[in-house]
């Protein structure tokens, strides 16, 4: 048995999974309730199989999530062994980034030697929005885990030749779309360019192998989707942002198709300022009122009872908590949206408080700008993903989340692609390095290009780009350093022309980014990258190793900073962001999570044997019970408040059976169809109820519905009389 020797190991990894560590672990204590939508879920899920297998957002099962459970899975194995906390809903998070460097040296190393492998770790764990994403309880820390783990796989199976590995490679895709669906497939591309071009096998057994690859891909891909939708409707949960009660067509219409286009689930609109198509939203980001849902309705079934018995609407325990405020959290970076959902209220800004790599004004940027729609702000917005086009991922929008080392990506594709060609070998012979460029590149350019045109994404789902950006830096650099030491006189100094020009490039964009916070640090940064890049044209004064450690310093130092941000302000939001803004305050906010105690107390103590403590237009307006409480709310028409989970004739049957007495009205901006006449029923024959003892919460009933839901104030009714 061999012994694990200290000088073996990579203590230059080790530290930089250390600062991974840190960055992404620090101050998680204080992530509250961090992404409320998803923790309420993970409350629901602790305390059943059947919610945890269907990932459901209530305790009674009523609606799901609007994604697969296997992101969940782990978090909410992790509230079970340790309890629902912010730090443990988090975790998993914080170790599937950690987990993503430390695969990312591995994928590098072999190839391109440690160096690389460690400069791609570095520049992978200093990624602002890397950070951030892996602090909260998104799935995106863990999806592009899943990702990473499947090139790895596949990279074995090709320098093995090993079949079994080239199945399991795209299986753990199959896996990860049921994380967060279709997003997964972007990085195919590049897995059947490399698996082709890289494996050495007969072309007969290379065909037969890969399409065995894709009957892998294709079973772990549907075999989750087709059990739940197989399932009777009346025994698992409507299925959370679909229109037709199915999660293959939340797979292809919600988080497929509408990502693209830019619409909302269930209004046949768009979101204000996303793609060209913002000029027609409704004020204040919601989904258009008045519209009709899209998609056929599923009346003709019972609305789901979570129970797996009985053909009517789940039931449960109430929460406890306040009602959600309606108040966007300040200082957080976020404006009360989750992922890809309108957020009901115009995100408001304070000095310095602004996206970063803007003037932080708090404004928005004009929907429509350029004809493409779009907002700027930068990464404070949720929806300010800047302007379509070629070089929208350069603009402060996104590029400060995500642009800090994009000059070096794409001198990765070029110098990488040149320097490990085989020399003397045909035009179409390619190298095993370049088989990797070719792997990377892959992964890159499809994502780049929807990023480029897509209209519905938040600005922390470019983390995607992260790893293909970081393992190309690695590769541009090393490529640099070996076209300089074997090329020759004149392709040195082209290599070093090359080098320089990146460095000056990567720093003048870094100081676009930071100039509207700290316009003194942006211009010495530039004139650092001048100074280093001057270096390389420098012979025999400064040592080679002296001037690449300059290089790193002057280009990461910007970069670092930004990815700091979240660490010192222990931020965990709902929508990750990374910028100088959330220095301003610390601690981690949500977009749904407050609640309004004596709404609870009311509700509680009149809950008598309902099932529900009370039912309500949306997710975000029940998140904070759920969690608070670990009792159930009905969010009836799910995270937008547009899913048709059933029809007012099934509403009045639940209220009859006396499952449900009470229902709160919030936001009922984006509600439609059958989900509109419900509230008119319940506005018609329900009791208003005062439940506050303050003299402005009495006359007002005292609560404000928040986060994505809507605003404004937002009533208690009692239906109990209507039930007679």
């Amino acid at each position: 048995m061999k012994k694990l020797s200290l000088k073996k190991m990579d203590w230059y990894l080790i530290g930089i999974l250390a600062l991974a560590a840190f960055l992404y672990g620090w101050g998680i204590w204080d992530a509250g309730s961090a992404n409320s939508y998803y923790t309420a879920a993970i409350t629901s899920m602790v305390q059943s199989w059947h919610n945890f297998w269907y990932g459901a957002f209530d305790p009674a099962g009523f609606i799901t999530v609007d994604k697969p459970p296997i992101a969940l899975w782990f978090m909410a194995l992790s509230a079970k062994v340790f309890g629902v906390h912010g730090w443990s809903i988090v975790l998993p998070s914080v170790l599937a980034g950690i987990g993503s460097v430390a695969l990312l040296y591995k994928l590098i190393t072999p190839k391109f030697g440690p160096w690389a492998g460690r400069l791609a770790a570095l520049v992978m764990t200093l990624t602002p929005t890397v950070v951030a994403n892996s602090r909260t309880n998104n799935m995106d820390a863990i999806l592009v885990f899943f990702l990473l783990l499947a090139v790895y796989t596949l990279t074995k199976a090709v320098s093995k030749k090993k079949f079994w590995l080239v199945l399991i490679a795209f299986a753990l895709v199959g896996i990860a779309f049921n994380i967060k669906m279709l997003q997964a497939f972007m990085i195919l591309p590049a897995m059947l360019v490399f698996y082709w071009v890289a494996i050495k096998l007969p072309w007969k057994k290379k065909v037969l192998w890969l399409l065995a690859a894709m009957a892998s891909l294709g079973i772990f891909t549907v075999a989750y989707p087709a059990a739940v939708d197989s399932a009777s409707s009346t025994s698992r949960p409507y299925i959370g942002s679909s229109q037709t009660n199915s999660l293959m067509e939340l797979a292809f219409g919600y988080n497929g198709t509408e990502r693209l286009l830019g619409q909302t689930s269930g209004t046949g609109g768009t979101f204000g300022g996303m793609g060209k198509s913002s000029k027609k939203t409704a004020g204040n980001g919601a989904a258009p009122a008045g519209t009709k849902p899209g998609g056929t309705k599923n009346n003709s079934k019972a609305a789901p009872t979570g129970t797996g018995t009985t053909g009517n609407a789940p039931t449960g325990n109430a929460p406890t908590g306040n009602a959600p405020t309606g108040t966007a959290p300040t200082g957080q970076g976020q404006t009360g949206a989750k992922n890809g959902a309108p957020t009901g209220t115009k995100p408001s800004g304070s000095k310095k408080g602004g996206p970063s790599g803007t003037k932080p004004n708090g404004k928005m940027g004009n929907p429509g700008k350029g004809g493409k729609g779009g907002m700027t702000g930068g990464g404070n917005s949720a929806f300010a993903i800047g302007s379509a086009g070629p070089f929208r991922l350069f603009q402060s929008d996104l590029g400060s989340q995500i642009g800090w080392f994009l000059p070096f990506a794409f001198l990765g594709m070029g110098a990488g692609w040149w320097a490990f060609r085989k020399k003397g070998g045909k035009w179409y012979s390619i190298s095993e390095e370049q088989s990797d460029v070719l792997l990377w590149a892959g992964w890159f350019v499809p994502v780049y290009g929807f990023f480029s045109v897509a209209s519905f994404f938040h600005p922390y789902y470019t983390i995607m780009l992260a790893p293909a950006i970081a393992a190309l830096t690695a590769i541009g650099a090393v490529a640099i350093a070996k076209m300089v030491k074997e090329g020759g006189e004149k392709q040195g100094m082209i290599a070093k022309a090359l080098l320089a020009v990146t460095i000056v490039a990567t720093t003048a964009l870094q100081a676009y980014y930071a100039w509207s916070y700290y316009p003194l640090a942006s211009v010495i940064i530039v004139l650092l990258g001048l100074a280093v890049a001057g270096l390389w044209f420098v012979n025999k004064i400064i040592a080679t190793k002296l001037k690449i450690v300059l290089s790193i310093i002057v280009v990461a130092l910007l970069s670092g900073f930004w990815a700091l941000t979240p660490t010192l302000s222990h931020t965990s939001a709902a929508i990750p962001n990374a910028n100088p803004s959330l220095l301003s305050s610390k601690g981690s906010s949500d977009m749904g999570g407050s609640v309004d105690s004596e709404l609870l107390a009311y509700t509680e103590k009149h809950q008598g044997s309902a099932k529900y403590l009370f039912a309500t237009t949306d997710s975000n307006s029940a998140s904070g019970y759920i969690i608070k409480s670990k009792k159930a709310v009905m969010a009836i028409g799910g995270y937008n408040g547009t899913d048709p989970t059933m029809t007012l004739a099934q509403f009045k049957k639940l209220v009859k059976s006396g499952q449900l007495r009470y229902f709160v009205i919030g936001n009922t901006k984006a509600s439609t169809g059958d989900i509109s006449k419900i509230l008119s029923w319940v506005k018609k024959n329900g009791t208003k109820v005062s439940y506050s003892s303050s003299k402005s919460s009495s006359q007002s009933t005292g609560m404000q519905m928040g986060g994505m839901g809507g605003s404004g104030n937002s009533t208690l009714y009692d239906l109990s009389s209507a039930a007679k």
